[in-house]
């Protein structure tokens, strides 16, 4: 069985998600990746399906927190990274830095 693919946005998502550990809920990771790419636009909605979609494809698990008066009493959806997940973000890294390590000429200008 072949590794299950994971887009760039899907990659960023789980990225922080590894970054976040105890505290990756969707307002959170929104906001880490906002901070991080440099105010890109990003749509807490996406966020929701790229987290979603990494749960089904095992990448990460998730648990229902504790209700919090200012969210109204509604308890928080928390994420965490499986072991999965992280071996396939190794692999990704390693492919990365193969690749660009094989660039004749590594100043792109």
């Amino acid at each position: 069985m072949g590794r299950s693919y994971l887009g760039e946005f899907e990659e960023l998502v789980l990225l922080s998600v590894a970054v976040l550990e105890d505290t990756a809920y969707g307002v959170t990771i929104a906001a880490e990746l906002k901070q991080r790419t440099n105010n890109r636009l990003i749509n807490l909605s996406g966020v929701h399906i790229a987290l979603y979609r990494l749960e089904e494809k095992g990448f990460v698990c998730s648990e229902l927190g504790g209700a919090t008066a200012e969210r109204g009493g509604r308890r928080k959806r928390l994420f965490s990274i499986t072991a999965l997940g992280k071996r396939t973000l190794a692999e990704m890294r390693q492919i990365r830095n193969e690749l660009w390590d094989a660039i004749p000429n590594p100043s792109l200008s």
